[in-house]
């Protein structure tokens, strides 16, 4: 599937799941350690708002990296990873209600939807001090509605999505992943739940890298 298809599938398994949330849900835990249902959705909202600016954002200097290099700075239990989650916590908490917060962002990625089928796979933008490609950019994005989308704990992502976040996961780890269930393999290599002792031994020496990127 071509970037935009992947990412429209992923949107479209996400949306629905946001804009069902009351103000009940929406303080209910998630597997996205310190955030509420509500946190999530803020972030993802950054993460459309990001989106619309790149896609407007055209570079001139060269890609610096891809669809998989990117999360490589993206590592938890770091200083910045901490003052964002606490960022996070503070700016959501600041929405009285969660429905307006999730029909923005509901807004907002139909918005992303559509600037990005206006944009060809191979321009090159920026972003977040980055060069890269709108396709890999879209991947970005279909990755991170993904993984979120397995932190509210409902519902099941769509398997473009799933398939994607594998393939970027598969590309940080070096090699294909012999966990073979892909929610779980996700849900490990992203630092949402620990591998169990049969993982460990399936991934080896490899174990000790996780989380690929939190």
């Amino acid at each position: 599937m071509q970037a935009h298809d992947i990412l429209d599938a992923s949107y479209g398994a996400l949306l629905p799941l946001v804009t069902a949330l009351d103000d009940e849900s929406g303080w209910a835990s998630t597997r996205c350690r310190a955030w509420t249902a509500r946190d999530v959705v803020y972030h993802l909202l950054g993460d459309a708002q990001r989106a619309l600016v790149a896609l407007h954002t055209p570079a001139s200097g060269d890609v610096d990296v891809d669809k998989v290099t990117y999360w490589r700075n993206w590592q938890p239990e770091t200083l910045a990873a901490d003052a964002g989650r606490r960022y996070t916590r503070i700016m959501a908490s600041a929405w009285s209600q969660v429905g307006p917060l999730a029909e923005l962002y509901a807004e907002t990625a139909r918005a992303v939807l559509v600037a990005a089928r206006e944009r060809s796979a191979a321009d090159v933008i920026a972003t977040q001090g980055h060069v890269l490609t709108v396709g890999d950019l879209l991947s970005t994005l279909a990755v991170e509605a993904t993984v979120h989308h397995l932190d509210l704990a409902a519902g099941v992502p769509s398997r473009p999505g799933l398939e994607e976040v594998r393939r970027v996961l598969d590309g940080l780890l070096g090699r294909p992943s012999p966990v073979t269930d892909d929610i779980r393999y996700i849900l490990i290599a992203t630092g949402r739940e620990a591998p169990s002792e049969e993982e460990r031994n399936l991934l080896e020496g490899d174990s000790k890298r996780l989380p690929l990127f939190g």
